[in-house]
């Protein structure tokens, strides 16, 4: 997941979405109901960050993501690597229920292609108690 960070009249907002990155943008799934889709209409401006974090591993990467965002249809066949890749390719052995309240209502996209990456390594190596 990506958190999507947006601007509204009530100040900042964000907005942790599933997303595929292919050629050289970020498309973000959403339906019409969602209400970040119509605060990148009112203002494209928007950033999104990316944490890696494994405590056990001492792993903690950061992608930070800046430019201007659109409403763009839904692309079905990148709705379907992306869901193959987090959910299995076999549609029919998914939860019903996911498939009714989540994944049947996409209906859009929001793509981005970035003005600016940042991308941070703040990896530490985990110690080990020596008990002494």
């Amino acid at each position: 997941m990506v958190h999507l960070l947006t601007a509204s009249d009530d100040g900042p907002r964000d907005s942790p979405v599933w997303f595929p990155w292919e050629q050289q943008a970020l498309r973000l799934i959403g339906t019409s109901r969602d209400s970040f889709p119509r605060r990148v209409r009112a203002e494209p401006r928007c950033t999104v960050g990316v944490v890696d974090f494994q405590l056990a591993r001492g792993l903690l990467r950061h992608v930070g993501i800046r430019g201007d965002a659109e409403v763009v249809a839904l692309d079905p066949s990148r709705l379907h690597r992306l869901l193959s890749r987090h959910l299995g390719a076999d549609r029919s052995g998914r939860n019903p229920e996911f498939r009714r309240s989540v994944s049947d209502r996409l209906d859009l996209m929001v793509r981005i292609e970035p003005e600016s990456i940042v991308v941070r390594d703040q990896s530490y190596f985990a110690t080990r108690s020596t008990g002494s």
